[in-house]
């Protein structure tokens, strides 16, 4: 049996208690140091208590009892108990139950431990255990965990009964149990071996669906005991509601008791302000509206700053600080206060280029999953400002200034053969590789005859960027890379197209043409440079010298030149240059030069500063382009509204063609069938007719009407095969040339409305095409039908009407009587000649005409057929663009039912910038690019 005994110890002899518990009670009768069996004894003082006055065997018995449970003598054990009164009653009324629970007498021992009451609250426990025991034997769980728990919370502090309890929830995963137990002995106790308890079930992911404020009170009463350990259960407890959908309320809840806690940053509680500096990074990250935010941010931020590690109090400051800026007064004034004095105090630990770089990654990432390009364009650009080891030289200057010239010389060899159109960017490589970044892209020009063509180029030749890498000696020397601009001119914005890039560039050469140097426009320019980009150092390179008439002319040149240049910017260095000049003498000069003006002081805050320019730049173009998307899905709907509008009357008008079309060719042909018809009516009953003159007096009027039925059968075959068919034959084929021409002038018309509409699109969207086919299936069937035709045998002399009946009796009965063939003939004949045969003729014409009936039935499908494929473009471009209308609409609903679905992320975003301006740009006195 699986019965759970409690062992109690207690100095060197047990209680009474312990005794009854350990069923030891008999060992009050037994001298340790005899060396007599216990029963002998016990059966020796039974003897002698029976020979007193008033014996009182009740203690004796309950002993004997004792040792036969034992020696597994049970029956005897329970005959020893039965009748015990008096203090030790309810002892042996438990004791009985233990024996019918050893002997398998389940239900029984359940009904006896059931019916103990008392007051004791040791064999209260007891009993209750040994039920505990009994129930899980019986597969009675639920009855099983009411025991445990209500022994519990009587008497928690009885020996191992909270650890019985515990290894019984553990072992059946009873969670919620074990949770239970383990969070109220560790706020009973103040044990924090129970909390680790709690911990280990938090790390096994056991209680992510308790609410998060179940653990709240003992997480405050753990702070007392212990602030290690309240850290590691906090972060455990954080870590598992991570992904929950209780997360955001575990947050407020663990503001509100941390606001409650004495705590400071001296507690030095590094889990907890990484976990503040990972949760309200990824609280900003743009998956979140601030509505969510707004209540929940600033507290999180408030107690991080107030128990932030040293690691984390400079970026828990500019959080604060931030988030502030954008939202005033969310967050306290002396939180803020404290900010700013700890910004200002403390050193940052943070490596802020990898900071801001994963702050651009997530705002490249959230871009491209809102569907706003690729801008694969601004990855690359921020990708060449993480180039610590090569400086940029951005050369720049006026049409015609001799800019590709310089740069030849500087790379040794003929690169360019005409002025560049795009932004080129030369870079000193072990082999040659040329690329072209756009916003979608990045490809690979296969060879120098591409890439001079993509210098050739002038349409859309600023949405590039050119990267054309191979061996430069000098480059490599320098560690320099040049950036050439296409040469400026046109207006303010045209340069602005150009001068967008200033910020990838350490600093700036501008180039001027030394016969007229410095002018109002290149000054106009250069202050368009400091608006975009006040920091960069500007210098010059004075070209074309070579052009100068003498030497003494071109020194005076280049000293006013000069002159002029320290006037407008004193820090601006000038180089006289030209390509005529002796070149090794020039580029050692040069080289001079470039290490003159290449500034290193600071180069990593600098870039720093332009990289964060381009975080500020790309928010800004984001938020104009979410308002250039909804623009464009306006003007989208409306445009396909109108398209469709115009697509429904020219699908309405293709439906009237057609109609006409079908009308126009079924009456024609009905017109040529109608004539023909017309004509055997007229043929056929005169040529029946005239077999009158067949019939001669000496004929068998007995069987002359057999012979005339064949012989008029004969002559009809005969006119229908010879003079109606080719007739016929030649008007169907008159007649699919009228339909070709119907066809020609329903193609054409199509076309013209195809044109109009493909102009609505701008580009040959609408490819109408009907279907000629039509005509060959016409002209073949036309062909088959009139090729031969055979008359079934029309009955026309062999009709039952009452004349012909007449004239076939009378032939039979008087056709041997030659005086009645006189009156027979002359009765026949007249019959035959005056006869109109229109049931016949009937006959005939519907033969003739009925394998034609298929065909003219299907003469509507067959136009139909023709202008299929145009009705199913105009059907089909109808639905797409009431698609398009559909999409775009759902989607402007979208946004302007949810607006800071866009709009939030961005301004989090924005939030992030202005915190690492906080912490690196501002802080060391950079000034910060706008």
């Amino acid at each position: 049996m699986n019965t759970i005994e409690v062992v109690v110890t207690g100095g060197t002899e047990m209680t009474l208690e312990s005794q009854l518990i350990k069923k030891s009670y008999y060992q009050m009768y037994i001298n340790e140091h005899d060396n007599v069996q216990p029963i002998r004894e016990l059966g020796d003082a039974y003897q002698e208590e029976l020979q007193k006055d008033l014996p009182d065997l009740t203690s004796i018995r309950f002993a004997q009892g004792e040792i036969y449970f034992h020696n597994r003598d049970y029956e005897a054990a329970i005959f020893k108990w039965e009748n015990i009164a008096g203090e030790l009653e309810l002892w042996a009324r438990k004791n009985i139950a233990d024996a019918y629970y050893e002997t398998g007498l389940l239900s029984n021992a359940e009904d006896l431990y059931l019916s103990i009451e008392t007051n004791n609250l040791t064999l209260k426990t007891e009993v209750a255990l040994q039920l505990f025991s009994l129930y899980i034997d019986r597969g009675k769980r639920e009855e099983a965990v009411e025991i445990i728990k209500r022994t519990i919370d009587s008497n928690p502090d009885y020996p191992n009964v909270t650890s019985i309890a515990r290894t019984y929830f553990e072992e059946q995963q009873d969670w919620n149990h074990a949770i239970e137990l383990a969070l109220n002995e560790a706020k009973r106790t103040g044990s924090l071996e129970w909390f680790d308890t709690v911990n280990s079930y938090v790390n096994k992911g056991v209680t992510k669906g308790l609410h998060p404020n179940y653990f709240l009170q003992g997480l405050f009463e753990l702070y007392a005991l212990d602030s290690g350990m309240f850290e590691e259960l906090t972060a455990s407890l954080w870590n598992s509601y991570r992904s929950e959908e209780s997360y955001f309320t575990w947050l407020k809840e663990l503001n509100h008791l941390l606001f409650n806690l004495e705590i400071s940053r001296n507690n030095h509680f590094q889990l907890l302000s990484g976990l503040h500096h990972e949760t309200y990074f990824g609280l900003i990250n743009g998956s979140h509206s601030i509505k969510t935010l707004e209540d929940l941010v600033p507290d999180l931020l408030t107690n991080w700053l107030r128990l932030s590690s040293a690691k984390h109090t400079v970026l828990a400051s500019a959080a604060v600080l931030s988030w502030n800026e954008l939202f005033p007064t969310s967050i306290s004034m002396s939180i803020v206060n404290e900010a700013e004095n700890l910004i200002g105090e403390t050193e940052s630990h943070i490596n802020e280029l990898e900071e801001c770089l994963t702050l651009f990654e997530s705002i490249i990432s959230w871009a491209h999953s809102q569907e706003m390009g690729e801008n694969n364009r601004l990855k690359w650009m921020v990708q060449q400002l993480n180039d610590f080891d090569t400086h940029h030289l951005l050369i720049t200057g006026l049409s015609g200034s001799g800019k590709s010239a310089f740069i030849n010389t500087i790379l040794g060899e003929e690169i360019q053969d005409s002025p560049t159109s795009s932004l080129v960017m030369f870079k000193d490589f072990e082999s040659l590789n040329i690329y072209e970044i756009n916003d979608q892209e990045t490809m690979e020009l296969t060879d120098f005859t591409e890439f001079q063509e993509r210098m050739d180029r002038r349409r859309n030749a600023l949405e590039s960027i050119i990267e054309f890498r191979q061996p430069f000696p000098f480059l490599y020397e320098q560690k320099l890379s040049l950036i050439e601009t296409p040469g400026l001119k046109g207006s303010h914005q045209d340069r602005f197209e150009v001068l967008q890039y200033l910020h990838m560039a350490d600093s700036l050469l501008f180039v001027l043409d030394a016969n007229a140097p410095f002018t109002d426009k290149e000054k106009g320019i250069l202050s368009q440079i400091h608006e975009l980009a006040p920091d960069i150092p500007v210098h010059f390179l004075l070209n074309k010298m070579d052009t100068i008439v003498n030497e003494q002319e071109a020194i005076r040149i280049f000293d006013e030149t000069r002159s002029r240049i320290e006037a407008y910017l004193p820090e601006a260095q000038v180089f006289a240059f030209s390509s005529q000049y002796e070149s090794g003498q020039q580029l050692v000069e040069l080289k001079s030069f470039i290490k003159s003006i290449k500034d290193k002081r600071n180069i990593a805050d600098k870039r720093l500063a332009k990289l964060l320019y381009f975080i500020r730049t790309t928010i800004s173009r984001l938020l104009q382009k979410r308002i250039d998307v909804e623009n464009q899905l306006i003007e989208s709907v409306r445009w396909n509204e109108e398209v469709v509008m115009k697509l429904n009357g020219a699908l309405n008008q293709l439906k009237d063609a057609e109609s006409q079309k079908v009308k126009a060719i079924k009456r024609s042909y009905q017109s040529i069938k109608e004539n023909i018809q017309n004509e055997i009516e007229a043929a056929v009953p005169k040529m029946l007719q005239e077999c009158s003159e067949l019939i001669k007096e000496d004929s068998n009027f007995s069987s002359i009407h057999l012979e005339l039925n064949d012989v008029m059968n004969s002559k009809i075959q005969d006119y229908l095969e010879k003079e109606v068919m080719p007739k016929y034959y030649s008007s169907l084929q008159g007649w699919i040339a009228g339909g070709k021409e119907e066809f020609e002038q329903g193609q054409e018309f199509l076309l013209e409305m195809a044109e109009g509409l493909n102009s609505l699109y701008g580009e040959d969207k609408i490819q109408i095409q009907c279907d000629f086919k039509v005509l060959d299936d016409w002209r073949r069937d036309t062909d088959r039908m009139t090729s031969r035709f055979q008359l079934e045998k029309v009955n026309i002399l062999l009709r039952n009407t009452p004349s012909q009946f007449l004239l076939k009796s009378a032939g039979k009965l008087f056709g041997a009587l030659s005086q009645n063939k006189a009156l027979l003939y002359n009765r026949y004949k007249a019959f035959v000649k005056n006869e109109e045969y229109t049931e016949s003729t009937e006959v005939v014409i519907e033969r003739f005409f009925q394998q034609f009936e298929l065909f003219e039935k299907s003469l509507e499908r067959d136009i139909t057929m023709f202008f299929k494929q145009p009705m199913n473009m105009l059907q089909d471009a109808i639905e797409e663009s009431l698609s398009q209308i559909t999409t775009n609409q759902e989607i402007l609903k979208k946004m302007n039912t949810n607006p800071e679905m866009f709009r939030d992320p961005l301004t989090l975003f924005e939030v992030r910038l202005r915190q690492f301006e906080w912490t690196t740009v501002a802080g060391k006195g950079v000034q910060t690019i706008y």
